[in-house]
């Protein structure tokens, strides 16, 4: 017998079992070989609170902590197994400590459920990937501003409804993405806080007699404080982790535009940039071809993410308070959402790093019409006529445009954030305040 919850009259290796084993398990124990070093962790914690409330005594605890970190060991030489029968990583590492050290590795799991064991590893697990995005963001970022800073006289067509609007620069383009980038890096305190607070010692949601001090156990794995009531443990699971991969959308709907407008703009219809054909793919029949295959799946993987939030979504609708089983399958959505997010930043990054303007099809491209707003804004300076009657007449009379230099136009733009001034140094020195 392997589970937890099975006694010696459950029939494990019936057909009606097998079946039911395979469906309630699912991938769950595949999935968990990514937080085991979490509950790991979390483990030791609760050991030592064991031994604080007089549970165990001294060499047990030690005998529990140094087997715990013998597993960490066999982890990380990938080696440490969780079979399906075992259901998941709580009871293959609590059967490791039981082969290793008797009745005293049964001991582990006095005052906790692994309704708060998972739960646990999960914000740990969170809280550091959530770090890792950050640092990311903030790469991604720089990079973008780099290319900006390096491309700062450079002219482009800006766009509305994609067709040609007003005049552009390459810096100005650059420079909105990076600053999404940096707005969203900003706005993680608020995930940060709800992910930050500790569910270990709550149990199955309602608490336990033994003296653990849930306080000293938040402090020691690093939260900011334990969740008050029991019960919030499991009424935040999913709803956390909801928001939680919501944030992370958000980063790879910036993903997304950016490689949409990178596809456009290498296309042979723009040329503005040219991407390293390092970074490009050819065709099994078309020898001519460079795709921006790169490009084209960073689009796509905003669509898993969006799918994994939509999929959060509906699995805690119309669940009543304490835990159910659905919650299982919340785990999944963060653990993709965190790897395809990871992934796509970095995808950016190359991106980015093998990206180079075309400055002759720029400049070509920033034809007269870009300049019939700066035209009707001449017209308003020079004959103190209002805007909308200016505007009528460059309507009229469009022959106007060519009377605007695009070169002296660049000049007068000293506005902040406007093509001739698009605040790449302003910007860099919010990038330097993140995370210091």
């Amino acid at each position: 017998m392997s589970k937890l919850w099975q006694d010696k009259n459950t029939d494990a290796r019936s057909e009606a079992a097998k079946k039911m084993e395979a469906f309630t398990v699912g991938n769950d124990y595949i999935l968990d070989q990514v937080l085991v070093p979490y509950d790991l962790t979390a483990s030791a914690v609760h050991a030592e609170a064991l031994h604080e409330a007089g549970i165990i005594n001294g060499d047990e605890l030690e005998q529990l902590t140094g087997t715990l970190n013998e597993i960490r060991d066999v982890w990380e030489k990938g080696e440490f197994e969780i079979r399906v029968e075992d259901e998941d990583m709580h009871t293959a590492i609590e059967l490791y400590l039981t082969e290793k050290l008797g009745d005293l590795g049964k001991k582990i799991h006095t005052g906790r459920s692994r309704n708060d064991q998972v739960l646990t590893a999960l914000r740990l697990y969170e809280k550091e990937k959530l770090e890792e995005i950050l640092r990311e963001i903030k790469k991604t970022a720089g990079l973008l501003l780099d290319f900006a800073e390096k491309t700062q006289d450079v002219p482009m067509p800006g766009f509305t409804h994609t067709r040609k609007a007003m005049l552009s620069s390459v810096a100005q383009w650059a420079g909105g993405f990076a600053e999404l980038m940096i707005m969203q890096a900003e706005s993680s305190s608020g995930i940060q806080a709800l992910i930050n607070r500790s569910p270990l010692g709550t149990a199955a949601g309602f608490g336990t007699t033994f003296p653990i001090s849930r306080e000293a156990e938040a402090e020691k794995l690093d939260f900011t404080s334990p969740m008050i009531c029991a019960t919030t443990a499991q009424l935040s699971r999913g709803w956390v982790e909801l928001q939680l991969v919501q944030y992370l959308n958000g980063i790879t709907a910036i993903l997304n535009r950016l490689a949409s407008d990178i596809i456009l703009f290498t296309g042979e219809s723009y040329r503005f940039f040219d991407l390293d054909p390092a970074i490009c793919t050819g065709s099994s029949i078309m020898p001519q071809k460079k795709n921006p295959d790169l490009a084209e799946l960073l689009r796509a993987r905003h669509s898993l993410v969006a799918g994994y939030a939509g999929t959060l979504q509906m699995a805690i609708a119309n669940l009543t308070s304490g835990y159910h089983r659905d919650l299982q399958l919340t785990k999944e959505p963060v653990i993709k959402s965190f790897e395809n997010t990871f992934e796509m930043l970095e995808a950016a990054q190359l991106l980015i790093e093998n990206m180079q303007p075309n400055q002759k099809q720029l400049e070509d491209a920033c034809t007269s019409e870009l300049f019939a707003a700066e035209a009707a804004y001449q017209l308003v300076k020079n004959k103190g006529i209002s805007f909308r009657e200016a505007y009528m007449n460059l309507k009229e009379n469009p022959a106007l445009v060519s009377e605007i230099n695009r070169e002296d136009l660049m000049k007068e733009f000293t506005q902040l954030g406007s093509p001739g001034n698009p605040g790449i140094s302003e910007l860099k020195d919010q990038l330097n305040k993140l995370f210091v």
